[in-house]
């Protein structure tokens, strides 16, 4: 089976990277079927996969459907613990009805919270409050999802902080002495994306660092994450296996290989998502973890993500993120990779060897051709 990230492999911004259509070109058949398991895996979190499927099949020229398409938020239906808890959500694109989709029954956007607490968006003078907040009360926020980095960084790191930081309740004063704080579910850690200008953008795990050290600043404490979803987290490889699964009739995969172009997401999860299976092959009982986030446990309705493919082989392309350094003299491969650690998320364990791509090729036809190489596979369109 093979997971292919989105932006900087297949697309750059609303454009189609040539390689990406000769590549797909390859795998499927005269009807545009593919011939081989296939999940397209992004970051990408501020629409629902039947959109992003449909964007994919228009753009690509190949037919995507919704089960081919694993967001960063994607695994959080397998959360079910939060989903009748009251959900403050922040992101772009419609995250009431993303967070519905998911399971989550009560939720709150940004935009209501600031309606019903005119007071607390004080940034922009222009939109300084007016009007008394409506009669309508909101109830206590119990969980934060963070889905994607929001239009409004200043009303978004303001708000919720102003719930992290009431416990929920932001029509309240600060409580900074408390011990406990409200569980957050964050989804694309990427520090930077590719789109179409030359250098890469800020992504949403930027905002996170905002966020969290504004947090660090007021409370005292590092800000903790209940699940930290997308790439690179076990979690969503977990569902991605699980997704190419069933495209191969629930038969148990031999090798699945990831194409990306961001060393600290596609290449970091990939291999710790290879570390994970080799471990998980190594153990002899019958009790097997499953795991989220970075690394750590989670419960969840997991039981039905069973981790069964033989290995997860990483592929890097040069096409996005990842632009390979000339042959300087003072520049070699440990440098390289000391640069893709820094763009990593704070909770990422910091290990060389998980930023070691098993290939490096220049762009996404290049990998389909290895690995169809490798598999000595050759189909007939």
């Amino acid at each position: 089976g093979v997971l292919f990230d989105v932006d900087g492999v297949l697309l750059r911004g609303g454009s189609v990277l040539p390689a990406a259509q000769r590549a797909l070109r390859k795998l499927v058949d005269k009807d545009n079927h593919f011939l081989l398991p296939v999940v397209f895996l992004t970051n990408a979190g501020s629409c629902q996969r039947h959109h992003k499927a449909r964007q994919l099949s228009h753009l690509l020229e190949v037919q995507v459907t919704p089960e081919q398409v694993v967001l960063s938020h994607s695994p959080l239906q397998m959360m079910t613990g939060f989903h009748q808890k009251c959900v403050l959500v922040s992101g772009q694109g419609p995250v009431t009805d993303i967070a519905k989709s998911l399971g989550f029954q009560k939720v709150v956007t940004m935009e209501q919270l600031s309606e019903q607490h005119p007071l607390l968006d004080m940034v922009d003078h222009n939109r300084k409050a007016r009007v008394q907040s409506s009669p309508q009360s909101l109830p206590r926020i119990e969980a934060i999802i963070l889905f994607g980095e929001p239009i409004r960084w200043e009303t978004n790191l303001q708000l919720l902080l102003d719930v992290l930081l009431t416990d929920g309740s932001p029509a309240a004063a600060y409580h900074l002495q408390s011990p406990l704080q409200l569980p957050v579910l964050a989804c694309n850690m990427d520090l930077v994306w590719m789109a179409d200008a030359p250098s890469p953008r800020f992504g949403h795990g930027m905002f996170l660092l905002c966020l969290e050290s504004i947090y660090k600043k007021l409370a005292g404490r590092e800000l903790e994450y209940a699940a930290l979803l997308g790439k690179p987290s076990l979690l969503t490889y977990q569902y991605a296996e699980h997704q190419l699964r069933l495209q191969n009739h629930n038969h148990t995969l031999s090798t699945i290989y990831t194409v990306g172009d961001n060393l600290m997401t596609d290449i970091y999860g990939a291999n710790l998502y290879n570390r994970y299976l080799a471990r998980q092959h190594a153990m002899t009982t019958s009790t097997k973890a499953v795991a989220q986030g970075i690394g750590s446990l989670v419960k969840t309705e997991a039981e039905q993500l069973v981790s069964s493919a033989a290995q997860c082989r990483s592929i890097l392309v040069c096409t996005g993120v990842y632009k390979p350094h000339p042959p300087l003299p003072h520049h070699d491969r440990s440098s390289t990779i000391a640069e893709a650690m820094s763009c990593g998320h704070r909770d990422q364990v910091l290990e060389p060897e998980l930023v070691e791509p098993h290939h490096v090729v220049e762009d996404v036809e290049a990998a389909v051709d290895l690995l169809l190489q490798e598999n000595s596979v050759t189909f007939q369109p």
